[in-house]
């Protein structure tokens, strides 16, 4: 699939639809309008981000032989378990791994990491490790907050894959289970009576479990909780936001919790400044939300790595190679295309690393860490193909076509090999409503 012509052609389908609501009575209207459409004003060129690759951290078997998780974790955290089969060894990002360390020690953390960086991993970890250490069947020890009913659903399938696989269905070392409303009757008076371990929900039913008369049998049963995670804390703005961090205290009052842990996740919640700064401020806020203390030291960022060697476009012989490159995929309209054939070509050639650290990669100024690039378009105003155009001398438009057929020669080359393209990359597309 080309996700390019994908892009085109649902945005030409919906400038159809938008098109056919306008009826212009006179002909400069029309012409203004037109223009409107054409400058693609209400569908701008997308976005495009590269998902980085992220430092390497330690075993979780690794961690078992440290003594940081309980050993069981072992068994329970490991890739590609399945009904019939064990997995293998699990390795963590270098930033789950803090984060888990950070968990581990009972004080309060926040995530900072974005999309595709496993941030659930690092607080569900620490949550199935502490009802391993204090036993099971204790009411609820972890409540997890998620902003929609979909991200709690997918979260128990994943939680199935470690806790279920294995141990088969009645057996999970620790249990498990959703409110969120769309359980029936029944399956609530379940719950009710035997309360899980760790209950997922969002905010509107776990205001409930504090209101309802019903559901304050979940409060009298769980008498060691530990654990709330608000999942996705950028999410909660304004008002709302005010409803959730009164939720928290209000939480810790009913549970008696007076030791409860507050984890926090978000991929946006850190703003402009340095790292050190954008810890200092993520805490802050964390910290308000939660109504507890959240050092700076216990806000993780994510740790991303390079794939590719960083070019300097200032040197002569790295701008003729890139011009080389260029020239094997031929002008714009040509349908010969000179692409790399192996995956090692690929990795090696130099357009591979000018995309990397135009698309995926970045330096902070301050201390010269590596950090996630924002995304950006390919073309038009602060596009990529403008950048590589000054760094080459050759047209925008050739280079915005070149990009767009480089990236698609990596995903081909990793289905026809089997191999990990260097990057993986995505579209973020912004469409207004049109109907102003």
């Amino acid at each position: 699939m080309n996700v390019f012509e994908l892009r085109d052609d649902i945005v030409n389908e919906y400038a159809e639809f938008v098109g056919s609501f306008v009826n212009p009575s006179t002909d400069d209207v029309a012409d203004r309008v037109n223009e409107h459409f054409e400058s693609e004003k209400l569908w701008p060129e997308p976005m495009l981000q590269l998902n980085p690759s992220f430092k390497p951290g330690k075993t979780i078997d690794e961690l078992v032989e440290e003594g940081v998780i309980h050993e069981l974790c072992a068994k329970i955290f490991r890739v590609g378990k399945d009904k019939n089969a064990e997995g293998d060894t699990m390795r963590l990002h270098r930033h789950q791994e803090e984060a888990i360390r950070r968990a581990v020690t009972g004080e309060n953390c926040v995530l900072t990491t974005g999309t595709g960086s496993g941030k659930s991993l690092a607080y569900i970890i620490p949550i199935v490790n502490h009802v391993l250490g204090n036993g099971s069947r204790r009411g609820i020890q972890a409540i997890v907050v998620y902003p929609m009913n979909a991200l709690a659903n997918s979260q128990h399938d994943e939680l199935a894959k470690f806790l279920v696989h294995g141990f088969g269905e009645g057996n999970e070392p620790v249990r498990f289970a959703t409110y969120t409303g769309q359980e029936d009757q029944a399956r609530r008076d379940e719950l009710l009576r035997d309360p899980p371990d760790i209950l997922l929900t969002n905010y509107v039913m776990l205001e409930l479990i504090l209101t309802r008369f019903r559901e304050r049998e979940f409060i009298r049963l769980s008498p060691a909780l530990h654990f709330i995670v608000l999942d996705e804390l950028h999410t909660y703005r304004g008002r709302q936001c005010s409803d959730v961090s009164m939720l928290v205290r209000r939480v810790r009052a009913a549970f008696n919790a007076s030791q409860l842990q507050c984890v926090g996740t978000s991929a946006t919640l850190a703003g402009p400044g340095s790292y050190e700064e954008q810890q200092q401020k993520v805490s802050q806020v964390a910290g308000s939300i939660f109504g507890a203390t959240v050092k700076s030291e216990n806000v993780v960022g994510e740790t991303v790595t390079n794939t590719t060697e960083e070019l300097d476009c200032r040197d002569a012989e790295t701008r003729e190679n890139l011009v080389r490159v260029i020239g094997d995929y031929q002008a714009p309209g040509s349908d010969e295309v000179n692409a790399p054939q192996t995956m090692e070509e690929y990795h090696d050639n130099p357009l591979t690393n000018w995309i990397e650290w135009n698309f995926g990669l970045e330096r902070e100024p301050e201390s010269g860490r590596l950090r996630r690039r924002p995304a950006r378009p390919i073309s038009g105003e602060n596009g990529a193909a403008s950048a590589l155009s000054e760094d080459t001398g050759i047209p925008e438009a050739h280079c915005a076509t070149v990009i767009r057929r480089h990236l698609l020669a990596g995903v081909k080359l990793a289905q026809m090999t089997g191999e990990k393209t260097p990057f993986a990359f995505r579209l973020h597309q912004f469409i207004s409503r049109g109907d102003k």
